[in-house]
């Protein structure tokens, strides 16, 4: 999802994905990870669109004493990666306590399965064990920056991820029949949910980085969601803001971020104006805008000031036409934004899955 370029000389490291037993294919030198690499790692109107039903899988979260932990969120609702080791662990408050996305994961309980730096980022994959007490349990994520902030999660035997994919995911309800274009698509979190909850989507995504695709194959399922899907899925490496189909987007997810923060471009009105002559009649944009709990690697590029200043470049082309959906404890902690005018919001609730209509209710005029 990044779009700056810097080369970098580092090795390709990998071990073999157990959810992939074909050999692992790649240009660069192979090495095995051990225990020290383990220690090293970086702190880290509503339209007629069927909606296939489903099972949902809510996250269980349980009980333990508190310890010190690996701190692991996603971009929009908790802190970077940071890794402790367990000679760091206190002892002293024994408190049992409700675990959350903001809490940190034992390093026993993860397991580096990929990382190694490409052209465009510093790519690690993560493996969480499905024993840990955390709401990633069972996960494995996808991290591109220093900071340690996830571009991309799934899990083995769920849909819903419990961050702002899901939230995502709820476009397509109030938007008119055509395709939708994912700028900024990781390894296939938002297109895979698409995809299989609803049947008619078509998904276009861009991504700058050839290898984050290719991560997304190897670890992630998307090469899987390409055989299953090959007449709606399609992704190209390349510019996502130079993206275009021929009469236009349906609907539009931008999730552009470099070096853990929305890339520059988003903060100029004329992205957006660029953007927006790109939809079709009635078509909207959903945007991961960030917020305080983005961790950027250029400190002077802070997540709530940047959030801000790309919520006004959007005013002042959306007007009063420009909705923001606040995630985490705090308003500031991460945002969506959502363009066109509000929706019936009782009408789009009943077209979605329970689990996913729980943000709906959460949209709000922006107000600056």
């Amino acid at each position: 999802m990044c779009m700056k370029r810097h080369r970098c000389p580092y090795p390709f490291v990998l071990m073999p994905s157990p959810y992939n037993k074909s050999s692992l294919r790649c240009h660069l030198p192979l090495r095995a990870i051990n225990q020290k690499e383990r220690e090293e790692t970086e702190q880290m109107s509503l339209t007629a669109v069927q909606i296939r039903p489903f099972t949902p899988f809510p996250i269980q979260i349980s009980h333990h004493t508190y310890r010190t932990i690996i701190k692991l969120s996603s971009k929009t609702l908790s802190k970077p990666l940071q890794i402790k080791s367990k000679s760091q662990e206190t002892h002293h408050d024994f408190t049992p306590r409700t675990r959350t996305q903001e809490d940190g994961i034992p390093i026993e309980d993860v397991k580096i399965i990929a990382k190694f730096k490409s052209r465009h980022n510093y790519i690690r994959v993560l493996e969480i064990s499905r024993k840990a007490d955390h709401p990633f349990a069972g996960s494995r994520l996808l991290l591109l920056d220093a900071p340690g902030n996830i571009h991309s999660i799934s899990f083995l035997f769920k849909s819903l991820t419990n961050t702002y994919f899901d939230v995502f995911a709820a476009l397509p309800p109030i938007i008119p029949p055509g395709p939708i274009a994912i700028l900024g698509f990781g390894a296939g979190s938002a297109a895979r949910l698409l995809l299989e909850l609803y049947p008619g989507v078509v998904v276009h995504g861009w991504e700058l980085d050839s290898s984050v695709i290719d991560v997304g194959r190897e670890y992630f399922g998307l090469k899987k969601l390409e055989k299953q899907y090959p007449d709606r899925l399609f992704i190209y490496v390349g510019n996502a803001l130079s993206a275009k189909v021929k009469d236009g987007f349906s609907g539009i997810l931008v999730d552009l971020f470099c070096k853990g923060s929305l890339i520059p471009e988003l903060q100029d009105p004329n992205t957006w104006e660029k953007l927006r002559k790109s939809l079709r009649k009635g078509g909207r944009i959903m945007v991961n805008v960030g917020g305080s709990c983005v961790e950027a690697e250029d400190k002077r590029r802070d997540g709530k000031v940047v959030m801000e200043d790309t919520l006004k470049a959007m005013h002042q082309v959306f007007g009063d036409k420009l909705f923001v959906l606040n995630l985490g404890n705090r308003k500031d902690d991460s945002s969506l934004a959502l363009t066109g005018k509000l929706p019936d919001l009782d009408a789009w609730k009943k077209v979605l899955p329970r689990s996913l209509s729980c943000h709906v209710d959460m949209w709000r005029p922006l107000s600056l």
